[in-house]
């Protein structure tokens, strides 16, 4: 069985715009949380859903994975949701 981890990140949030790369101890908070999920060792594959370039981008850096998902989802169950689509359209 293969176990995805799947995190939603934006940075358009109403209570904390720009949450995902606000830093804590020198490094953003969206490295921290994939750090930590990339610990568990029953994954096979942690992806961060977002919808800005600037987190891909981050991700990236850090030899990560993330999925561009569009900007119109309300919650983070519908951008996990079509992340997972993409993802499986990939694996076919």
């Amino acid at each position: 069985m293969k176990i995805l981890a799947l995190i939603p990140a934006r940075m358009d949030s109403r209570r904390f715009p720009g949450k995902p790369l606000e830093k804590i101890l020198n490094k953003p908070m969206i490295g921290h949380v994939y750090d930590r999920v990339r610990h568990c060792n029953i994954l096979k594959q942690t992806v961060v859903a977002t919808c800005d370039q600037k987190i891909a981008d981050y991700i990236s850096s850090i030899n990560g994975q993330a999925v561009m998902t569009g900007y119109h989802h309300k919650r983070a169950t519908e951008r996990c949701a079509e992340a997972l689509e993409i993802l499986e359209k990939k694996q076919k």
